[in-house]
């Protein structure tokens, strides 16, 4: 982990973005509440893209940490699952080999649909999400910092 950086980077799926940038815009207002480290914004296509993308930039030295953002719902032609798994797998694998931690809020419902009301409600809920990131980032990076002090 690089201590000394007063970066961390942000990585956010663009598929079902109208849901997923509401947890993006709830974290970027409650870190700025907790942490006085610069945020760098990052967009790939999917979820699946997220670990490499996350891992390159953990390798780069410029973050003290990484926070992914993500929604994988079931489709009903692929195995939702699957992804989820490979996110989550890839994201702890990249922590553990760079050390630099990493933060997922790539989440996956057990039932969702497109409907009016499915969209409120996950909308609503990503927002609670936001911020329970920004705080478990600003924590953990705030107790990592006091350990290699």
């Amino acid at each position: 982990m690089n201590a000394t950086s007063n970066k961390i980077a942000f990585i956010q799926a663009s598929w079902h973005s109208d849901i997923v940038n509401q947890l993006t815009q709830s974290f970027a207002k409650e870190f700025a509440k907790l942490s006085d480290k610069h945020v760098d914004y990052f967009s790939v296509p999917g979820a699946f893209e997220i670990p490499l993308h996350a891992k390159t930039l953990a390798t780069s030295g410029e973050y003290s940490g990484i926070v992914a953002a993500g929604l994988v719902v079931n489709g009903g032609i692929y195995r939702h699952d699957f992804v989820a798994s490979a996110v989550i797998d890839g994201l702890m694998q990249a922590q553990l080999e760079t050390h630099v931690p990493m933060f997922s809020a790539v989440l996956t419902p057990h039932h969702f649909h497109n409907s009016e009301e499915h969209q409120a409600f996950f909308a609503e809920h990503f927002v609670i999400k936001g911020k329970e990131v920004a705080q478990a980032c600003a924590q953990t990076l705030n107790q990592l910092t006091s350990i290699s002090a």
